[in-house]
Protein backbone atom coordinates (compact mmCIF):
# COMPACT_ATOMS: atom_id res chain seq x y z
CA UNK A 1 0.00 0.00 0.00
CA UNK A 2 2.83 2.31 1.33
CA UNK A 3 4.66 1.41 -2.48
CA UNK A 4 1.44 2.67 -4.07
CA UNK A 5 1.21 5.71 -2.55
CA UNK A 6 4.71 6.51 -3.53
CA UNK A 7 3.89 5.61 -6.96
CA UNK A 8 1.45 8.11 -7.30
CA UNK A 9 3.18 10.86 -5.35
CA UNK A 10 5.47 10.27 -8.34
CA UNK A 11 3.23 10.65 -11.25
CA UNK A 12 1.49 13.99 -9.25
CA UNK A 13 5.02 15.34 -9.54
CA UNK A 14 5.48 14.86 -12.84
CA UNK A 15 2.54 16.29 -13.71
CA UNK A 16 3.44 18.92 -12.26
CA UNK A 17 6.37 19.35 -13.56
CA UNK A 18 5.24 19.01 -17.23
CA UNK A 19 2.69 22.14 -16.16
CA UNK A 20 6.10 23.76 -14.94
CA UNK A 21 8.36 23.00 -17.16
CA UNK A 22 6.38 22.05 -20.75
CA UNK A 23 6.29 24.55 -23.24
CA UNK A 24 5.41 27.82 -21.93
CA UNK A 25 3.42 29.09 -25.27
CA UNK A 26 0.87 27.73 -27.49
CA UNK A 27 -0.52 28.80 -30.67
CA UNK A 28 -4.04 29.72 -30.37
CA UNK A 29 -6.66 30.74 -33.68
CA UNK A 30 -9.44 32.65 -33.89
CA UNK A 31 -12.28 32.73 -36.37
CA UNK A 32 -14.52 35.17 -36.14
CA UNK A 33 -17.75 35.88 -37.88
CA UNK A 34 -19.82 38.84 -37.70
CA UNK A 35 -23.48 40.37 -39.25
CA UNK A 36 -24.38 36.35 -40.90
CA UNK A 37 -28.09 37.31 -40.42
CA UNK A 38 -28.99 33.62 -41.47
CA UNK A 39 -27.47 33.43 -44.50
CA UNK A 40 -27.01 30.05 -45.35
CA UNK A 41 -25.97 30.28 -48.80
CA UNK A 42 -22.98 32.39 -50.56
CA UNK A 43 -24.24 36.10 -51.76
CA UNK A 44 -22.57 38.55 -53.72
CA UNK A 45 -19.60 40.32 -52.30
CA UNK A 46 -18.63 43.34 -53.45
CA UNK A 47 -14.82 43.21 -52.17
CA UNK A 48 -13.84 40.82 -55.21
CA UNK A 49 -14.51 40.91 -58.65
CA UNK A 50 -14.54 37.93 -61.58
CA UNK A 51 -15.04 37.65 -64.95
CA UNK A 52 -18.45 37.44 -65.56
CA UNK A 53 -18.77 33.76 -67.73
CA UNK A 54 -21.98 35.21 -69.97
CA UNK A 55 -19.32 38.01 -70.65
CA UNK A 56 -15.96 37.84 -69.74
CA UNK A 57 -15.51 41.36 -70.27
CA UNK A 58 -17.64 42.24 -68.22
CA UNK A 59 -16.82 42.28 -64.03
CA UNK A 60 -19.46 41.08 -61.31
CA UNK A 61 -19.38 40.35 -57.72
CA UNK A 62 -17.85 36.97 -56.72
CA UNK A 63 -20.99 34.59 -54.49
CA UNK A 64 -18.94 34.04 -51.04
CA UNK A 65 -19.57 32.76 -47.90
CA UNK A 66 -22.65 30.42 -47.25
CA UNK A 67 -21.92 27.71 -44.16
CA UNK A 68 -21.03 25.08 -46.93
CA UNK A 69 -17.85 27.05 -47.54
CA UNK A 70 -17.37 28.38 -44.30
CA UNK A 71 -17.67 25.15 -42.80
CA UNK A 72 -14.92 23.83 -45.45
CA UNK A 73 -12.74 26.41 -44.05
CA UNK A 74 -13.01 25.68 -40.63
CA UNK A 75 -12.43 21.80 -41.23
CA UNK A 76 -9.09 22.92 -43.50
CA UNK A 77 -7.60 24.74 -40.49
CA UNK A 78 -8.80 23.02 -37.75
CA UNK A 79 -6.72 19.86 -39.31
CA UNK A 80 -3.75 22.70 -39.67
CA UNK A 81 -4.05 23.79 -36.01
CA UNK A 82 -6.39 21.65 -33.75
CA UNK A 83 -6.30 24.96 -31.27
CA UNK A 84 -8.82 26.53 -33.20
CA UNK A 85 -12.03 28.19 -31.57
CA UNK A 86 -15.06 29.66 -33.65
CA UNK A 87 -16.79 32.77 -32.36
CA UNK A 88 -19.42 34.82 -33.37
CA UNK A 89 -19.67 38.97 -32.74
CA UNK A 90 -23.67 38.85 -32.98
CA UNK A 91 -26.68 39.18 -35.68
CA UNK A 92 -26.43 35.96 -36.51
CA UNK A 93 -30.07 35.45 -37.22
CA UNK A 94 -32.52 38.10 -37.84
CA UNK A 95 -33.11 40.13 -40.96
CA UNK A 96 -32.38 36.66 -42.86
CA UNK A 97 -33.54 35.26 -46.18
CA UNK A 98 -36.74 33.18 -46.46
CA UNK A 99 -34.89 29.70 -46.61
CA UNK A 100 -33.37 30.36 -43.05
CA UNK A 101 -36.20 32.59 -41.54
CA UNK A 102 -39.58 30.83 -42.20
CA UNK A 103 -37.81 28.15 -40.29
CA UNK A 104 -37.29 30.83 -37.43
CA UNK A 105 -33.44 31.08 -38.13
CA UNK A 106 -33.24 27.58 -36.15
CA UNK A 107 -31.13 25.68 -39.29
CA UNK A 108 -28.92 28.92 -38.79
CA UNK A 109 -28.20 28.00 -35.17
CA UNK A 110 -28.10 24.55 -36.06
CA UNK A 111 -25.36 25.06 -38.54
CA UNK A 112 -23.25 27.28 -36.38
CA UNK A 113 -23.54 25.02 -33.22
CA UNK A 114 -22.93 21.72 -35.82
CA UNK A 115 -19.65 24.00 -37.06
CA UNK A 116 -18.21 24.51 -33.62
CA UNK A 117 -19.10 27.85 -32.56
CA UNK A 118 -18.24 28.63 -28.84
CA UNK A 119 -19.66 32.20 -27.98
CA UNK A 120 -21.09 34.88 -29.88
CA UNK A 121 -22.22 38.79 -28.00
CA UNK A 122 -25.84 39.40 -29.07
CA UNK A 123 -26.44 41.52 -31.54
CA UNK A 124 -29.54 43.99 -32.13
CA UNK A 125 -30.98 41.84 -34.08
CA UNK A 126 -30.84 38.48 -32.24
CA UNK A 127 -33.64 40.88 -30.12
CA UNK A 128 -35.91 41.08 -33.08
CA UNK A 129 -38.67 38.67 -31.77
CA UNK A 130 -38.34 39.73 -28.24
CA UNK A 131 -36.49 38.62 -25.22
CA UNK A 132 -38.63 35.34 -24.79
CA UNK A 133 -38.01 33.96 -28.06
CA UNK A 134 -34.40 34.87 -28.18
CA UNK A 135 -34.24 32.67 -24.80
CA UNK A 136 -35.80 29.97 -26.71
CA UNK A 137 -32.80 29.98 -29.51
CA UNK A 138 -30.48 29.77 -26.58
CA UNK A 139 -32.13 27.34 -24.41
CA UNK A 140 -34.27 25.06 -27.26
CA UNK A 141 -37.97 23.75 -27.06
CA UNK A 142 -40.96 24.92 -29.14
CA UNK A 143 -42.16 27.55 -27.30
CA UNK A 144 -42.63 30.27 -29.52
CA UNK A 145 -44.36 32.64 -30.31
CA UNK A 146 -43.98 31.71 -34.35
CA UNK A 147 -45.41 28.01 -33.84
CA UNK A 148 -46.08 28.33 -37.87
CA UNK A 149 -42.52 28.06 -38.16
CA UNK A 150 -40.82 26.89 -34.60
CA UNK A 151 -39.52 23.11 -34.98
CA UNK A 152 -40.27 22.26 -38.36
CA UNK A 153 -36.73 22.15 -39.60
CA UNK A 154 -36.32 19.90 -36.15
CA UNK A 155 -38.43 18.96 -33.54
CA UNK A 156 -37.48 19.34 -30.92
CA UNK A 157 -35.37 22.49 -31.62
CA UNK A 158 -32.36 21.20 -30.06
CA UNK A 159 -30.93 24.91 -28.63
CA UNK A 160 -27.90 26.47 -29.61
CA UNK A 161 -24.51 24.90 -29.35
CA UNK A 162 -22.78 28.17 -28.24
CA UNK A 163 -23.55 30.83 -25.81
CA UNK A 164 -24.97 34.11 -26.13
CA UNK A 165 -22.52 36.82 -24.46
CA UNK A 166 -24.22 39.84 -22.89
CA UNK A 167 -21.82 42.02 -20.70
CA UNK A 168 -23.74 45.41 -20.86
CA UNK A 169 -27.76 43.50 -20.82
CA UNK A 170 -29.09 43.58 -17.54
CA UNK A 171 -32.10 42.90 -16.01
CA UNK A 172 -34.06 46.61 -15.41
CA UNK A 173 -35.56 45.27 -12.21
CA UNK A 174 -32.27 43.46 -10.45
CA UNK A 175 -30.00 44.87 -12.40
CA UNK A 176 -28.69 41.40 -13.13
CA UNK A 177 -27.23 40.27 -16.58
CA UNK A 178 -29.60 38.21 -18.78
CA UNK A 179 -27.39 36.10 -20.64
CA UNK A 180 -23.88 35.35 -19.58
CA UNK A 181 -21.30 38.55 -19.38
CA UNK A 182 -18.09 36.06 -20.58
CA UNK A 183 -16.89 32.55 -21.52
CA UNK A 184 -13.54 31.19 -20.75
CA UNK A 185 -12.70 28.22 -23.14
CA UNK A 186 -9.77 26.39 -22.66
CA UNK A 187 -7.82 26.08 -26.27
CA UNK A 188 -4.59 24.10 -26.55
CA UNK A 189 -4.01 24.02 -22.72
CA UNK A 190 -4.74 28.56 -22.39
CA UNK A 191 -7.25 30.15 -21.04
CA UNK A 192 -9.17 32.22 -23.56
CA UNK A 193 -11.81 34.45 -22.47
CA UNK A 194 -14.58 35.84 -24.60
CA UNK A 195 -16.65 38.93 -23.31
CA UNK A 196 -19.61 39.91 -25.56
CA UNK A 197 -21.48 43.58 -26.03
CA UNK A 198 -24.13 44.87 -27.96
CA UNK A 199 -24.52 48.36 -28.90
CA UNK A 200 -26.11 50.05 -26.08
CA UNK A 201 -28.61 51.78 -29.08
CA UNK A 202 -30.17 48.38 -29.16
CA UNK A 203 -33.69 49.48 -27.62
CA UNK A 204 -33.73 52.58 -30.42
CA UNK A 205 -33.39 50.01 -33.23
CA UNK A 206 -35.55 46.54 -32.25
CA UNK A 207 -39.29 47.03 -31.62
CA UNK A 208 -39.08 48.72 -27.69
CA UNK A 209 -41.79 46.22 -26.35
CA UNK A 210 -39.46 42.78 -27.07
CA UNK A 211 -36.51 44.92 -24.85
CA UNK A 212 -38.72 46.63 -22.55
CA UNK A 213 -37.53 44.41 -19.23
CA UNK A 214 -34.42 45.08 -20.28
CA UNK A 215 -31.22 48.15 -19.64
CA UNK A 216 -28.25 48.09 -22.47
CA UNK A 217 -25.52 49.96 -20.47
CA UNK A 218 -22.09 51.62 -21.51
CA UNK A 219 -20.28 49.27 -23.48
CA UNK A 220 -16.73 49.88 -22.45
CA UNK A 221 -17.90 50.42 -19.00
CA UNK A 222 -19.73 46.72 -18.51
CA UNK A 223 -16.74 45.13 -20.34
CA UNK A 224 -14.19 46.53 -17.66
CA UNK A 225 -16.31 45.57 -14.69
CA UNK A 226 -15.95 41.82 -16.06
CA UNK A 227 -11.73 42.44 -16.39
CA UNK A 228 -11.06 41.62 -12.48
CA UNK A 229 -13.13 38.63 -12.15
CA UNK A 230 -11.61 37.35 -15.06
CA UNK A 231 -8.37 37.83 -15.10
CA UNK A 232 -8.59 35.99 -11.10
CA UNK A 233 -9.44 33.30 -12.82
CA UNK A 234 -6.32 33.17 -14.77
CA UNK A 235 -7.19 33.66 -18.00
CA UNK A 236 -4.21 34.35 -20.80
CA UNK A 237 -6.25 36.12 -22.84
CA UNK A 238 -8.81 38.03 -22.86
CA UNK A 239 -11.00 39.13 -26.30
CA UNK A 240 -14.13 41.15 -26.84
CA UNK A 241 -16.80 40.10 -29.02
CA UNK A 242 -18.84 42.92 -29.65
CA UNK A 243 -21.96 44.46 -31.66
CA UNK A 244 -20.94 47.66 -32.68
CA UNK A 245 -18.87 48.70 -35.35
CA UNK A 246 -17.21 51.89 -37.23
CA UNK A 247 -16.06 52.68 -40.80
CA UNK A 248 -12.68 52.75 -42.54
CA UNK A 249 -11.02 54.19 -45.33
CA UNK A 250 -8.99 51.50 -45.97
CA UNK A 251 -9.55 48.02 -47.49
CA UNK A 252 -10.79 44.77 -45.58
CA UNK A 253 -7.21 43.49 -46.62
CA UNK A 254 -5.19 46.39 -45.17
CA UNK A 255 -3.43 45.13 -42.43
CA UNK A 256 -3.13 47.58 -39.35
CA UNK A 257 -5.13 50.15 -40.44
CA UNK A 258 -5.40 53.78 -39.10
CA UNK A 259 -8.40 54.93 -40.20
CA UNK A 260 -11.02 53.74 -38.31
CA UNK A 261 -13.96 56.35 -36.88
CA UNK A 262 -17.09 55.43 -35.20
CA UNK A 263 -18.76 54.67 -31.91
CA UNK A 264 -16.19 51.32 -31.33
CA UNK A 265 -13.09 54.03 -31.98
CA UNK A 266 -14.53 55.21 -28.45
CA UNK A 267 -15.44 51.93 -26.62
CA UNK A 268 -12.29 50.87 -27.40
CA UNK A 269 -10.07 53.50 -26.35
CA UNK A 270 -12.45 53.23 -22.72
CA UNK A 271 -11.23 49.41 -22.68
CA UNK A 272 -8.71 48.06 -20.12
CA UNK A 273 -5.34 47.07 -21.54
CA UNK A 274 -6.13 43.88 -20.45
CA UNK A 275 -8.68 43.20 -23.57
CA UNK A 276 -5.63 41.67 -26.27
CA UNK A 277 -8.48 42.38 -29.20
CA UNK A 278 -11.66 43.55 -30.62
CA UNK A 279 -13.95 41.51 -33.12
CA UNK A 280 -16.35 43.80 -33.97
CA UNK A 281 -19.74 43.87 -36.24
CA UNK A 282 -22.83 45.77 -36.53
CA UNK A 283 -21.47 48.25 -39.45
CA UNK A 284 -21.53 45.55 -41.88
CA UNK A 285 -17.65 47.20 -42.66
CA UNK A 286 -14.55 44.98 -43.75
CA UNK A 287 -11.92 46.48 -41.99
CA UNK A 288 -8.49 45.14 -39.76
CA UNK A 289 -7.24 48.05 -37.42
CA UNK A 290 -5.95 48.77 -34.85
CA UNK A 291 -6.25 51.23 -32.24
CA UNK A 292 -3.15 52.15 -29.80
CA UNK A 293 -1.81 49.06 -30.34
CA UNK A 294 -4.89 46.72 -30.30
CA UNK A 295 -6.51 44.92 -32.79
CA UNK A 296 -9.75 45.78 -34.27
CA UNK A 297 -11.34 43.56 -36.87
CA UNK A 298 -14.42 43.74 -38.54
CA UNK A 299 -15.34 40.92 -41.56
CA UNK A 300 -18.10 42.46 -43.36
CA UNK A 301 -21.68 40.82 -43.36
CA UNK A 302 -23.15 37.71 -44.73
CA UNK A 303 -20.42 35.98 -43.65
CA UNK A 304 -17.98 37.12 -46.80
CA UNK A 305 -15.46 37.60 -45.02
CA UNK A 306 -14.14 35.48 -41.69
CA UNK A 307 -11.70 37.52 -38.89
CA UNK A 308 -8.69 35.37 -37.98
CA UNK A 309 -6.57 35.83 -35.27
CA UNK A 310 -4.07 34.00 -34.53
CA UNK A 311 -2.02 34.48 -31.03
CA UNK A 312 0.60 33.01 -29.17
CA UNK A 313 -0.26 32.96 -25.91
CA UNK A 314 2.03 32.67 -22.94
CA UNK A 315 0.31 30.03 -20.24
CA UNK A 316 2.89 31.04 -17.66
CA UNK A 317 2.45 34.62 -18.30
CA UNK A 318 -0.90 34.71 -18.88
CA UNK A 319 -0.67 37.21 -21.80
CA UNK A 320 -0.71 37.34 -25.17
CA UNK A 321 2.80 37.91 -27.08
CA UNK A 322 1.79 38.29 -30.38
CA UNK A 323 -1.23 38.88 -32.55
CA UNK A 324 -1.30 38.75 -36.37
CA UNK A 325 -4.78 39.59 -38.14
CA UNK A 326 -6.51 39.03 -41.43
CA UNK A 327 -9.66 39.02 -43.12
CA UNK A 328 -10.14 35.97 -44.72
CA UNK A 329 -12.65 35.60 -48.17
CA UNK A 330 -14.56 32.62 -48.08
CA UNK A 331 -13.86 31.51 -51.62
CA UNK A 332 -15.90 28.99 -52.96
CA UNK A 333 -13.26 28.15 -55.79
CA UNK A 334 -10.40 27.69 -53.63
CA UNK A 335 -12.20 26.42 -50.34
CA UNK A 336 -13.73 22.78 -50.23
CA UNK A 337 -17.43 22.67 -49.01
CA UNK A 338 -18.27 20.83 -45.59
CA UNK A 339 -20.99 17.77 -46.68
CA UNK A 340 -22.52 17.97 -43.70
CA UNK A 341 -23.68 21.73 -44.21
CA UNK A 342 -24.76 20.87 -48.03
CA UNK A 343 -27.21 18.13 -46.59
CA UNK A 344 -28.56 20.81 -43.80
CA UNK A 345 -29.21 23.50 -46.58
CA UNK A 346 -30.43 21.22 -48.89
CA UNK A 347 -32.98 20.01 -46.12
CA UNK A 348 -33.81 24.09 -45.67
CA UNK A 349 -34.32 24.40 -49.51
CA UNK A 350 -36.94 21.49 -49.35
CA UNK A 351 -38.63 23.02 -46.46
CA UNK A 352 -39.09 26.46 -48.00
CA UNK A 353 -38.65 26.36 -51.91
CA UNK A 354 -42.40 25.86 -52.73
CA UNK A 355 -43.06 29.06 -50.82
CA UNK A 356 -40.01 30.93 -51.65
CA UNK A 357 -40.99 30.58 -55.82
CA UNK A 358 -44.61 31.20 -55.61
CA UNK A 359 -44.49 33.71 -58.33
CA UNK A 360 -46.54 37.05 -57.06
CA UNK A 361 -46.55 38.99 -60.60
CA UNK A 362 -44.50 41.07 -62.99
CA UNK A 363 -42.41 44.48 -62.60
CA UNK A 364 -41.22 47.14 -64.57
CA UNK A 365 -37.68 46.14 -64.26
CA UNK A 366 -35.30 43.50 -63.30
CA UNK A 367 -34.69 45.44 -60.15
CA UNK A 368 -36.28 47.98 -57.90
CA UNK A 369 -33.77 49.56 -55.64
CA UNK A 370 -33.55 50.81 -52.23
CA UNK A 371 -31.02 53.02 -52.72
CA UNK A 372 -31.78 56.70 -51.75
CA UNK A 373 -31.72 60.25 -53.40
CA UNK A 374 -30.20 62.98 -51.68
CA UNK A 375 -33.27 63.83 -50.25
CA UNK A 376 -33.33 60.29 -48.54
CA UNK A 377 -36.16 58.96 -50.96
CA UNK A 378 -36.22 56.04 -52.29
CA UNK A 379 -37.82 54.06 -55.37
CA UNK A 380 -38.52 50.96 -53.07
CA UNK A 381 -39.22 52.55 -50.61
CA UNK A 382 -42.19 54.62 -52.39
CA UNK A 383 -43.65 51.54 -53.73
CA UNK A 384 -43.42 49.31 -49.90
CA UNK A 385 -45.18 52.86 -48.40
CA UNK A 386 -47.79 52.58 -51.78
CA UNK A 387 -48.16 48.82 -50.74
CA UNK A 388 -49.08 49.29 -46.95
CA UNK A 389 -51.58 52.22 -48.28
CA UNK A 390 -53.70 50.34 -50.44
CA UNK A 391 -53.74 47.12 -47.40
CA UNK A 392 -55.32 49.34 -45.02
CA UNK A 393 -57.14 51.91 -47.65
CA UNK A 394 -60.56 49.91 -46.23
CA UNK A 395 -59.40 51.21 -42.91
CA UNK A 396 -59.84 54.63 -43.75
CA UNK A 397 -56.06 54.88 -44.13
CA UNK A 398 -54.91 58.08 -46.10
CA UNK A 399 -50.99 58.29 -45.05
CA UNK A 400 -48.51 55.23 -44.90
CA UNK A 401 -45.26 55.56 -43.44
CA UNK A 402 -42.13 52.87 -43.63
CA UNK A 403 -38.88 52.83 -42.02
CA UNK A 404 -36.11 52.57 -44.58
CA UNK A 405 -34.00 50.01 -41.96
CA UNK A 406 -36.50 48.01 -42.63
CA UNK A 407 -36.08 47.46 -46.48
CA UNK A 408 -33.19 45.20 -46.30
CA UNK A 409 -32.52 44.42 -49.55
CA UNK A 410 -33.04 45.94 -53.33
CA UNK A 411 -36.01 43.80 -54.86
CA UNK A 412 -34.67 42.03 -57.75
CA UNK A 413 -36.84 39.46 -59.89
CA UNK A 414 -36.18 35.92 -60.44
CA UNK A 415 -33.63 35.16 -62.81
CA UNK A 416 -32.71 39.20 -64.16
CA UNK A 417 -36.35 39.04 -65.77
CA UNK A 418 -39.41 40.72 -64.64
CA UNK A 419 -41.41 38.26 -62.52
CA UNK A 420 -40.96 38.51 -58.74
CA UNK A 421 -41.30 35.84 -56.35
CA UNK A 422 -42.29 35.50 -52.84
CA UNK A 423 -38.79 34.64 -52.08
CA UNK A 424 -37.61 37.95 -54.17
CA UNK A 425 -40.07 40.05 -51.64
CA UNK A 426 -39.68 38.19 -48.84
CA UNK A 427 -35.87 39.50 -49.10
CA UNK A 428 -36.98 42.72 -49.06
CA UNK A 429 -38.97 42.82 -45.66
CA UNK A 430 -37.89 39.46 -44.16
CA UNK A 431 -38.95 41.04 -39.80
CA UNK A 432 -42.83 39.70 -40.20
CA UNK A 433 -44.08 43.27 -39.04
CA UNK A 434 -47.48 43.66 -38.99
CA UNK A 435 -49.45 46.53 -40.22
CA UNK A 436 -51.14 49.38 -37.59
CA UNK A 437 -53.33 51.99 -38.18
CA UNK A 438 -54.33 55.10 -36.21
CA UNK A 439 -55.07 58.54 -35.67
CA UNK A 440 -52.41 61.47 -35.92
CA UNK A 441 -53.08 65.17 -36.22
CA UNK A 442 -51.22 67.14 -38.79
CA UNK A 443 -49.48 68.87 -35.89
CA UNK A 444 -48.29 65.11 -34.60
CA UNK A 445 -47.36 64.45 -38.55
CA UNK A 446 -45.18 67.92 -38.50
CA UNK A 447 -43.66 66.92 -35.12
CA UNK A 448 -43.09 63.02 -36.21
CA UNK A 449 -41.16 64.50 -40.06
CA UNK A 450 -38.83 66.39 -37.44
CA UNK A 451 -37.78 63.38 -35.35
CA UNK A 452 -36.59 62.07 -38.41
CA UNK A 453 -33.41 64.51 -37.65
CA UNK A 454 -32.90 63.09 -33.91
CA UNK A 455 -30.25 60.64 -35.17
CA UNK A 456 -29.37 57.92 -32.10
CA UNK A 457 -27.52 56.43 -34.92
CA UNK A 458 -25.30 58.69 -36.92
CA UNK A 459 -24.32 58.33 -40.69
CA UNK A 460 -28.08 56.06 -40.83
CA UNK A 461 -30.68 57.23 -43.31
CA UNK A 462 -33.73 57.80 -41.20
CA UNK A 463 -36.12 59.42 -43.31
CA UNK A 464 -39.41 57.78 -43.80
CA UNK A 465 -40.57 56.49 -46.73
CA UNK A 466 -43.99 57.77 -47.34
CA UNK A 467 -47.24 56.98 -49.62
CA UNK A 468 -48.29 58.91 -52.89
CA UNK A 469 -49.84 61.84 -52.43
CA UNK A 470 -48.09 62.59 -49.68
CA UNK A 471 -45.20 65.56 -50.18
CA UNK A 472 -43.20 68.05 -47.93
CA UNK A 473 -39.54 69.53 -48.46
CA UNK A 474 -36.81 70.12 -45.65
CA UNK A 475 -33.67 71.75 -45.36
CA UNK A 476 -31.26 70.15 -43.18
CA UNK A 477 -29.32 73.48 -41.95
CA UNK A 478 -32.45 74.76 -40.40
CA UNK A 479 -32.51 74.70 -36.56
CA UNK A 480 -33.90 71.94 -34.57
CA UNK A 481 -37.62 71.11 -34.78
CA UNK A 482 -37.83 73.91 -37.43
CA UNK A 483 -36.30 71.72 -40.38
CA UNK A 484 -39.96 70.82 -42.52
CA UNK A 485 -41.75 73.74 -44.06
CA UNK A 486 -45.04 73.39 -42.32
CA UNK A 487 -46.68 75.25 -45.81
CA UNK A 488 -45.33 71.94 -47.86
CA UNK A 489 -46.70 69.64 -46.03
CA UNK A 490 -49.65 68.49 -48.94
CA UNK A 491 -51.96 65.07 -49.05
CA UNK A 492 -52.94 65.16 -52.69
CA UNK A 493 -52.00 68.86 -53.47
CA UNK A 494 -53.83 70.00 -50.03
CA UNK A 495 -51.67 71.53 -47.10
CA UNK A 496 -52.47 69.54 -43.92
CA UNK A 497 -54.16 71.29 -41.70
CA UNK A 498 -52.48 70.93 -38.20
CA UNK A 499 -55.84 70.03 -36.30
CA UNK A 500 -57.45 67.52 -38.69
CA UNK A 501 -57.05 64.19 -38.17
CA UNK A 502 -55.25 61.97 -40.71
CA UNK A 503 -55.93 58.27 -40.52
CA UNK A 504 -52.02 56.78 -41.24
CA UNK A 505 -50.83 53.42 -41.59
CA UNK A 506 -47.36 51.93 -40.53
CA UNK A 507 -45.70 48.87 -39.37
CA UNK A 508 -45.95 47.31 -35.67
CA UNK A 509 -42.38 48.46 -35.02
CA UNK A 510 -42.96 52.28 -35.96
CA UNK A 511 -46.16 51.87 -34.30
CA UNK A 512 -44.65 51.81 -30.52
CA UNK A 513 -41.84 54.43 -31.52
CA UNK A 514 -39.31 51.73 -32.66
CA UNK A 515 -36.38 54.37 -34.42
CA UNK A 516 -37.16 56.69 -31.68
CA UNK A 517 -40.07 57.73 -33.56
CA UNK A 518 -41.99 58.61 -30.50
CA UNK A 519 -44.76 60.55 -31.74
CA UNK A 520 -46.21 57.00 -32.78
CA UNK A 521 -47.01 56.11 -29.85
CA UNK A 522 -49.16 59.73 -29.20
CA UNK A 523 -51.34 58.28 -32.08
CA UNK A 524 -55.68 57.30 -30.84
CA UNK A 525 -58.00 55.06 -32.31
CA UNK A 526 -55.03 52.55 -32.79
CA UNK A 527 -56.22 49.23 -34.78
CA UNK A 528 -53.73 46.20 -34.64
CA UNK A 529 -53.89 44.37 -38.28
CA UNK A 530 -52.21 40.91 -36.70
CA UNK A 531 -53.57 38.92 -39.67
CA UNK A 532 -51.68 41.72 -42.64
CA UNK A 533 -47.70 40.81 -42.34
CA UNK A 534 -46.42 43.39 -44.19
CA UNK A 535 -44.53 41.48 -46.93
CA UNK A 536 -47.95 40.13 -47.59
CA UNK A 537 -49.18 43.93 -48.01
CA UNK A 538 -45.69 43.78 -50.89
CA UNK A 539 -46.93 40.47 -52.37
CA UNK A 540 -50.22 41.63 -52.69
CA UNK A 541 -50.31 44.53 -54.06
CA UNK A 542 -47.33 43.83 -57.09
CA UNK A 543 -50.10 40.38 -57.67
CA UNK A 544 -52.68 43.70 -58.49
CA UNK A 545 -50.66 45.66 -60.13
CA UNK A 546 -48.84 44.04 -63.17
CA UNK A 547 -45.52 45.87 -64.72
CA UNK A 548 -45.39 48.11 -61.03
CA UNK A 549 -42.26 50.38 -61.51
CA UNK A 550 -41.08 51.95 -58.23
CA UNK A 551 -41.81 55.30 -57.32
CA UNK A 552 -40.37 58.33 -58.68
CA UNK A 553 -38.72 59.71 -55.92
CA UNK A 554 -40.58 63.06 -56.06
CA UNK A 555 -42.12 62.98 -52.61
CA UNK A 556 -40.08 64.12 -50.68
CA UNK A 557 -37.70 67.30 -51.58
CA UNK A 558 -34.46 68.37 -50.05
CA UNK A 559 -34.07 72.45 -49.92
CA UNK A 560 -30.82 71.78 -48.44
Amino acid sequence: MKRNLLLIGAALSLSSCSTLFGPATTNVTVIGLNDFHGNLEPTNFAGVKVPDPADPAKQISLRTGGVEVIGGYLDQERAKNPNLIFVGAGDLIGASPVTSSLLRDEPSVIALSKLGMRASSLGNHEFDQGLKELLRMQNGGCDSNAPDKACKFQNPYPAAGFQWLGANVVDKASGQPVFAPYSIQEVGGAKIAFIGAVTKTTPTIVSPDGVASLSFLDEAASVNRYVPEIKAKGADAIILLIHEGGVSKDGFDQPACGTLTGPIADIVNRLDPAVSAVISGHTHQGYNCTINGRVVIQGDFYGHLLQRLDMTVDKRANKVTAIRAANVVMDPRSTPRNAAMTELVARAKTLTDAVKQTPLGTVASASILRAANAAGESALGDLIADSQLAATADRGAVIAFMNPGGIRADLNATGGGTTVTFGDAYAVQPFGNTLVVMDLTGAQIKALLEQQFDNPNPGSNRILQVSKGFTYSYDSTAAKGSRVDASSIKLNGAALDPARTYRVTMNSFLSTGGDTFSTFKEGVNVLQLPNLVDVDALAAYIKANPGVAGGAQDRIIKVR
